[in-house]
Protein backbone atom coordinates (compact mmCIF):
# COMPACT_ATOMS: atom_id res chain seq x y z
CA UNK A 1 0.00 0.00 0.00
CA UNK A 2 1.61 3.51 -0.74
CA UNK A 3 2.42 5.85 2.26
CA UNK A 4 -0.11 8.34 2.22
CA UNK A 5 0.98 11.86 1.43
CA UNK A 6 1.60 14.25 3.80
CA UNK A 7 0.96 18.02 2.15
CA UNK A 8 2.06 20.88 4.02
CA UNK A 9 1.21 24.48 2.86
CA UNK A 10 2.69 27.43 2.78
CA UNK A 11 2.96 31.25 1.66
CA UNK A 12 5.39 33.58 1.11
CA UNK A 13 6.48 35.99 3.48
CA UNK A 14 4.85 39.81 2.69
CA UNK A 15 7.31 42.63 2.21
CA UNK A 16 4.92 44.48 4.70
CA UNK A 17 5.41 42.09 7.03
CA UNK A 18 6.72 44.61 9.70
CA UNK A 19 2.94 46.15 9.25
CA UNK A 20 1.59 42.82 10.97
CA UNK A 21 -0.96 42.48 13.84
CA UNK A 22 0.75 42.40 17.34
CA UNK A 23 -1.14 41.54 20.27
CA UNK A 24 1.52 40.79 23.22
CA UNK A 25 4.79 41.75 22.12
CA UNK A 26 6.31 45.76 21.08
CA UNK A 27 6.51 46.27 17.74
CA UNK A 28 10.28 45.86 16.73
CA UNK A 29 12.23 46.05 13.85
CA UNK A 30 11.84 43.41 11.46
CA UNK A 31 14.42 41.97 8.72
CA UNK A 32 11.78 41.09 5.95
CA UNK A 33 14.65 39.91 4.34
CA UNK A 34 15.95 37.52 6.85
CA UNK A 35 12.51 36.74 7.54
CA UNK A 36 12.06 35.44 3.53
CA UNK A 37 15.41 32.86 4.25
CA UNK A 38 14.39 31.72 7.33
CA UNK A 39 10.62 30.65 5.89
CA UNK A 40 12.81 28.79 3.25
CA UNK A 41 14.35 26.99 5.15
CA UNK A 42 11.47 26.20 7.33
CA UNK A 43 9.97 24.91 3.97
CA UNK A 44 13.33 22.99 3.61
CA UNK A 45 12.94 21.15 6.94
CA UNK A 46 9.44 20.25 6.23
CA UNK A 47 10.36 18.66 2.78
CA UNK A 48 13.12 16.42 4.35
CA UNK A 49 10.57 15.11 6.95
CA UNK A 50 8.50 13.91 3.51
CA UNK A 51 6.03 16.87 3.47
CA UNK A 52 5.31 17.95 -0.03
CA UNK A 53 5.59 21.33 0.53
CA UNK A 54 2.62 23.98 -1.98
CA UNK A 55 3.26 27.18 -1.85
CA UNK A 56 -0.25 29.37 -1.33
CA UNK A 57 -0.71 32.00 -4.01
CA UNK A 58 1.30 35.28 -2.30
CA UNK A 59 -0.37 37.86 -0.65
CA UNK A 60 1.87 40.54 -0.27
CA UNK A 61 -1.19 43.44 0.39
CA UNK A 62 -1.57 41.03 3.53
CA UNK A 63 1.08 41.79 6.44
CA UNK A 64 0.18 38.27 8.27
CA UNK A 65 -0.26 36.12 5.10
CA UNK A 66 2.59 33.97 6.03
CA UNK A 67 1.14 32.47 8.89
CA UNK A 68 -1.20 29.99 6.84
CA UNK A 69 -2.20 28.12 10.34
CA UNK A 70 -4.84 30.62 11.40
CA UNK A 71 -7.27 30.62 7.75
CA UNK A 72 -8.36 27.08 8.36
CA UNK A 73 -8.87 24.10 10.52
CA UNK A 74 -8.15 20.88 8.50
CA UNK A 75 -9.06 17.12 10.00
CA UNK A 76 -9.71 14.02 8.30
CA UNK A 77 -12.84 14.06 7.21
CA UNK A 78 -13.58 17.76 6.40
CA UNK A 79 -11.41 21.31 6.33
CA UNK A 80 -13.43 24.18 8.21
CA UNK A 81 -12.60 27.92 6.75
CA UNK A 82 -11.76 29.80 9.08
CA UNK A 83 -12.73 34.06 10.43
CA UNK A 84 -9.83 35.15 11.99
CA UNK A 85 -10.06 37.35 14.48
CA UNK A 86 -8.39 40.39 12.81
CA UNK A 87 -10.69 42.07 10.08
CA UNK A 88 -7.33 42.79 8.43
CA UNK A 89 -7.11 39.60 7.93
CA UNK A 90 -9.88 38.06 6.68
CA UNK A 91 -9.77 37.90 3.19
CA UNK A 92 -6.40 35.85 3.50
CA UNK A 93 -8.92 32.56 3.68
CA UNK A 94 -10.43 33.48 -0.30
CA UNK A 95 -7.03 31.62 -1.97
CA UNK A 96 -6.88 29.11 0.73
CA UNK A 97 -10.34 27.72 0.59
CA UNK A 98 -10.01 26.19 -3.08
CA UNK A 99 -6.46 24.76 -2.67
CA UNK A 100 -8.22 23.05 0.63
CA UNK A 101 -11.47 21.95 -1.78
CA UNK A 102 -8.53 19.67 -3.91
CA UNK A 103 -8.48 17.19 -0.77
CA UNK A 104 -11.47 17.85 1.82
CA UNK A 105 -14.94 18.87 1.52
CA UNK A 106 -15.31 22.27 3.22
CA UNK A 107 -17.43 24.45 5.64
CA UNK A 108 -17.25 27.85 6.70
CA UNK A 109 -17.39 29.67 9.29
CA UNK A 110 -19.67 33.27 9.45
CA UNK A 111 -20.57 36.28 11.36
CA UNK A 112 -20.61 37.03 14.23
CA UNK A 113 -17.74 34.06 14.87
CA UNK A 114 -14.11 34.68 15.06
CA UNK A 115 -11.48 32.03 15.56
CA UNK A 116 -7.90 31.86 14.60
CA UNK A 117 -7.05 28.05 13.46
CA UNK A 118 -3.96 28.87 16.32
CA UNK A 119 -6.38 28.50 19.09
CA UNK A 120 -7.42 24.94 17.63
CA UNK A 121 -5.24 22.15 18.96
CA UNK A 122 -6.03 18.37 17.76
CA UNK A 123 -5.55 15.05 19.57
CA UNK A 124 -7.54 12.30 18.39
CA UNK A 125 -11.24 12.71 18.63
CA UNK A 126 -10.20 15.36 21.01
CA UNK A 127 -10.66 19.03 19.69
CA UNK A 128 -9.47 22.30 21.87
CA UNK A 129 -10.01 25.51 21.56
CA UNK A 130 -8.35 28.16 22.97
CA UNK A 131 -10.79 31.47 24.14
CA UNK A 132 -8.50 33.78 22.84
CA UNK A 133 -8.45 37.49 21.73
CA UNK A 134 -9.11 36.50 17.93
CA UNK A 135 -11.20 33.49 18.76
CA UNK A 136 -15.17 33.98 21.01
CA UNK A 137 -17.63 32.13 21.71
CA UNK A 138 -18.99 32.08 18.38
CA UNK A 139 -16.69 30.93 16.91
CA UNK A 140 -16.31 27.79 19.14
CA UNK A 141 -19.67 27.13 18.86
CA UNK A 142 -19.70 27.08 15.17
CA UNK A 143 -16.92 25.04 15.07
CA UNK A 144 -18.37 22.60 17.32
CA UNK A 145 -21.42 21.84 15.24
CA UNK A 146 -19.53 21.47 12.40
CA UNK A 147 -17.48 18.51 13.75
CA UNK A 148 -20.37 17.26 16.10
CA UNK A 149 -21.46 15.03 12.91
CA UNK A 150 -18.13 13.66 12.55
CA UNK A 151 -17.92 12.61 16.65
CA UNK A 152 -15.58 14.54 17.85
CA UNK A 153 -15.86 16.18 20.93
CA UNK A 154 -15.10 19.59 21.01
CA UNK A 155 -13.75 21.79 24.65
CA UNK A 156 -13.14 25.54 25.31
CA UNK A 157 -9.89 26.32 27.17
CA UNK A 158 -8.88 29.69 28.73
CA UNK A 159 -5.42 31.22 27.88
CA UNK A 160 -3.86 34.08 29.14
CA UNK A 161 -0.78 36.00 28.22
CA UNK A 162 -0.33 34.55 24.90
CA UNK A 163 -1.56 35.06 21.60
CA UNK A 164 -3.66 31.17 20.51
CA UNK A 165 -4.00 28.31 22.47
CA UNK A 166 -0.73 27.04 20.30
CA UNK A 167 1.38 29.36 21.61
CA UNK A 168 0.59 27.42 25.16
CA UNK A 169 0.49 24.41 23.97
CA UNK A 170 1.07 21.83 20.91
CA UNK A 171 0.73 17.87 20.41
CA UNK A 172 4.64 16.40 20.08
CA UNK A 173 3.03 12.97 20.05
CA UNK A 174 0.28 10.60 19.27
CA UNK A 175 -0.73 11.27 22.73
CA UNK A 176 1.59 14.18 24.11
CA UNK A 177 1.45 17.69 24.55
CA UNK A 178 4.17 19.87 25.52
CA UNK A 179 2.94 22.80 27.15
CA UNK A 180 3.29 26.29 29.41
CA UNK A 181 1.40 25.65 32.55
CA UNK A 182 2.34 29.51 33.12
CA UNK A 183 -0.01 30.38 29.85
CA UNK A 184 -2.78 27.34 29.94
CA UNK A 185 -4.11 24.99 32.58
CA UNK A 186 -2.01 21.18 32.46
CA UNK A 187 -5.52 20.11 33.99
CA UNK A 188 -7.25 20.69 30.63
CA UNK A 189 -5.18 18.27 28.93
CA UNK A 190 -5.92 15.47 31.24
CA UNK A 191 -5.91 12.03 30.05
CA UNK A 192 -2.58 13.14 27.68
CA UNK A 193 1.24 12.92 28.71
CA UNK A 194 2.25 15.95 29.28
CA UNK A 195 6.03 17.93 29.00
CA UNK A 196 6.40 21.05 30.62
CA UNK A 197 8.78 23.99 28.75
CA UNK A 198 11.47 24.80 30.52
CA UNK A 199 10.83 27.97 33.12
CA UNK A 200 12.98 30.20 31.48
CA UNK A 201 11.87 29.25 28.16
CA UNK A 202 8.15 30.72 28.45
CA UNK A 203 7.59 30.94 24.78
CA UNK A 204 8.98 27.55 24.29
CA UNK A 205 5.73 25.40 23.89
CA UNK A 206 4.78 26.23 20.08
CA UNK A 207 5.89 22.63 18.15
CA UNK A 208 4.89 21.56 14.85
CA UNK A 209 4.61 17.68 15.10
CA UNK A 210 5.17 16.07 11.33
CA UNK A 211 4.97 12.14 11.54
CA UNK A 212 7.31 10.91 14.18
CA UNK A 213 9.30 14.33 14.73
CA UNK A 214 8.85 17.85 15.50
CA UNK A 215 10.11 21.14 14.12
CA UNK A 216 11.10 23.03 16.68
CA UNK A 217 12.61 26.74 17.45
CA UNK A 218 16.54 26.42 17.76
CA UNK A 219 15.78 29.71 19.93
CA UNK A 220 14.64 27.27 22.61
CA UNK A 221 17.47 24.62 23.61
CA UNK A 222 16.56 23.47 27.05
CA UNK A 223 13.13 23.14 26.33
CA UNK A 224 14.25 20.92 23.11
CA UNK A 225 16.77 18.85 25.29
CA UNK A 226 13.18 18.17 27.46
CA UNK A 227 11.55 16.81 24.15
CA UNK A 228 14.83 14.65 23.15
CA UNK A 229 14.72 13.16 26.82
CA UNK A 230 11.29 12.35 26.44
CA UNK A 231 12.65 10.42 22.89
CA UNK A 232 10.64 12.85 20.51
CA UNK A 233 13.23 13.66 17.79
CA UNK A 234 13.35 17.61 16.68
CA UNK A 235 14.34 19.23 13.78
CA UNK A 236 15.63 23.07 15.13
CA UNK A 237 14.56 25.68 12.98
CA UNK A 238 15.25 29.58 13.17
CA UNK A 239 12.25 31.70 12.97
CA UNK A 240 13.50 34.52 15.08
CA UNK A 241 12.38 37.34 12.55
CA UNK A 242 8.89 35.67 12.20
CA UNK A 243 8.44 35.60 16.11
CA UNK A 244 9.06 39.23 16.20
CA UNK A 245 5.52 38.93 14.48
CA UNK A 246 4.39 36.34 16.91
CA UNK A 247 4.34 33.92 14.65
CA UNK A 248 5.76 30.58 15.21
CA UNK A 249 6.64 26.86 13.52
CA UNK A 250 2.78 25.54 13.95
CA UNK A 251 1.73 29.37 12.12
CA UNK A 252 3.74 28.78 9.30
CA UNK A 253 1.86 26.06 7.84
CA UNK A 254 -1.09 23.95 7.15
CA UNK A 255 -0.04 20.12 7.28
CA UNK A 256 -2.07 17.20 6.27
CA UNK A 257 -2.09 13.78 5.13
CA UNK A 258 -4.14 13.51 1.62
Amino acid sequence: MAKPVVHALTRAVSPGLARCELTYLARVPIDVERAAIQHRAYETALAGLGCRVTRLPPAPEHPDAVFVEDTAVVLDELAVIARPGAPSRRTETASVAPVLARYRALAALEAPATLDGGDVLVAGRRVFVGRSTRTNREGFEALRAALAPHGYTVAAVETGRCLHLKSAVTPVGPDTVLLNPEWVSPEAFDGLRRILVDPAEPAAANALRVGDAVVFPEAYPRTRERLERAGIDTVAVDLSELAKAEGAVTCCSLVFTA
